[in-house]
């Protein structure tokens, strides 16, 4: 697989260590004997078969003298200076079957998590789906009676474990959705798979099957959507992030019939915990809009409400 700088930029942010450290080398164009050479200039030590371990992501660097060779190793390929240790640091409570960014889990980010995990499970699908996000825009629609009519996703994604060919999308509708009737659609890059929902909470999640079967550390651009309408008054849209990195950019647009009178943006820990980073949000007159970027996602809940009255 190719690697370019851009590459290089995104795992430096996102992790893991090895994937990181792997496309560095590549990207330098530095074969394991010349960084060994370079490191023993520096009165560093390490073998090329510990630093093939160190890429290959079946060893990871924790002594003392290991780690005096990554901030080594920093210097040797030109990369800012504790990037690759800044990764090793956070990690280090996250690893799982490879190396990924570190995690939150479902129950602590949604109300009705305990029906997501049921619904996950019946597909026989890990509640870790192999994947975490690069990059995500999506656009929200409310309509003439104050409902969520649909909502919109371009989504980059990038694997952190071999053989990912799929992404399970989760809906949860405002009270009174009736999530038998919500509509699923995959626009481009994927399919959809199989449906499931909890009528009782208004989950629905769906199966959106890829093209192409990853390899841990490719991306993957896909887009859907789901088509609701079904519910009372929606006065919020929130999304959960259980993996930290990566862009987000949230759109809101309100019908013309139906505007609201102020709209902020928030954060929340988890689905129990007060609202904080309260800002308030100007409504585009024209186009009717809000929106929010977040350039670096943090584990926990993020969103727009707004007032009607």
């Amino acid at each position: 697989m190719g690697h370019t700088e851009a590459d290089l930029v995104q795992l430096l942010h996102t992790g893991p260590f090895h994937l990181a450290l792997r496309t560095a080398l590549a990207v330098r164009g530095l074969p394991l004997q010349r960084v060994q050479h370079h490191l023993a200039h520096r009165g560093i030590k390490v073998g090329v078969t510990s630093l093939s371990y160190w890429q290959q992501g079946a060893r990871r660097p924790q002594r003392p003298e290991s780690m005096k060779a990554v901030r080594a190793l920093e210097e040797v390929l030109q990369l800012p200076g504790n990037s690759l240790i800044r990764l090793l640091t956070e990690g280090a409570a996250a690893r799982g079957e490879v190396e990924r960014p570190a995690a939150r889990s479902y129950r602590s980010l949604v109300e009705a998590s305990g029906v997501v995990e049921e619904l996950i499970a019946g597909l026989e699908s890990p509640v870790d789906g192999g994947l975490h996000t690069v990059g995500h825009h999506e656009r929200v629609r409310i309509g003439a009676g104050r409902e969520l009519v649909g909502r919109d996703s371009q989504h980059v994604v990038r694997a952190h474990r071999d053989g990912v060919d799929r992404y399970v999308a989760i809906h949860h509708g405002d009270p009174g959705c009736d999530p038998s009737r919500v509509e699923v659609r995959a626009t481009e890059n994927c399919r959809t798979g199989r449906v499931r929902w909890h009528r009782e909470t208004g989950v629905l999640i769906a199966e959106l099957l890829f093209d192409a079967r990853l390899r841990a550390g490719e991306t993957y651009l896909f887009g859907y959507g789901f088509e609701d309408g079904t519910a009372g008054a929606s006065g919020e849209y929130v999304r959960g992030f259980t993996y930290a990195g990566g862009q987000y950019v949230l759109q809101v647009r309100f019908d013309e019939a139906a505007l609201p009178v102020r709209c902020r943006r928030f954060t929340q820990s988890s689905a129990g915990a007060p609202r904080g980073g309260r800002s308030q949000l100007t409504l585009s007159g024209r186009h009717r809009t809000v929106h929010l970027v977040e350039q670096g996602v943090r584990p926990g809940l993020l969103g727009i409400d707004w007032d009607w009255e």
